[in-house]
């Protein structure tokens, strides 16, 4: 019996492909938390679709990303509250507002500790900390440490998710 190297090789390559992309993808969307949560404001699914236009339901409801630049939000200025679109919540000021050059409306704090919840989101196969709503559980977006002071976060917050209340 001979040994062939080039199949020992395959075969290496292959356990090792294998071990690599394990991890990542059992990772992927493991964490149910926010689905598990209770939340103030509550519908059925049919509710919230009649409730909402389609792109906010799949934002809001689904954890869809709006395409950048497509929000009229990125260049409102005014002295405001923004709003969760789905219950009306206050989550931002627009004091806090800044313009990140992503797309996406961008704020470097909600407007208050207890307007928005946090959950680790692990869909892309990494590890981001996803931002929602803390009275109905919509999805706004995402937080990331590039911001400016004083905290040095970005919320980076889709605008179909939000309404503008101004002051």
């Amino acid at each position: 019996m001979t040994h062939d190297p080039m199949l020992s090789r395959r075969s290496a390559l292959t356990w090792l492909g294998v071990g690599v992309s394990l991890p990542v993808l059992s990772a992927c969307g493991s964490e149910p938390a926010k689905a598990q949560q209770n939340f103030r404001v509550t519908h059925t699914d049919a509710e919230w679709r009649r409730r909402l236009t389609d792109m906010e339901y799949r934002v809001l409801r689904e954890e869809a990303t709006e395409r950048p630049f497509s929000s009229p939000l990125n260049d409102e200025h005014r002295a405001g509250t923004f709003t969760c679109a789905g219950c009306g919540n206050a989550v931002y000021s627009s004091q806090t507002k800044f313009d990140s050059g992503t797309g996406w409306p961008s704020f470097y704090q909600a407007i208050d500790a207890g307007a928005v919840g946090y959950s680790t989101d692990r869909k892309l196969g990494y590890v981001r900390r996803e931002v929602h709503c803390a009275d109905c559980g919509g999805h706004l977006g995402h937080v990331f440490d590039d911001g400016p002071r004083p905290t040095g976060k970005r919320h980076c917050i889709n605008g179909v998710a939000l309404d503008f209340q101004p002051a």
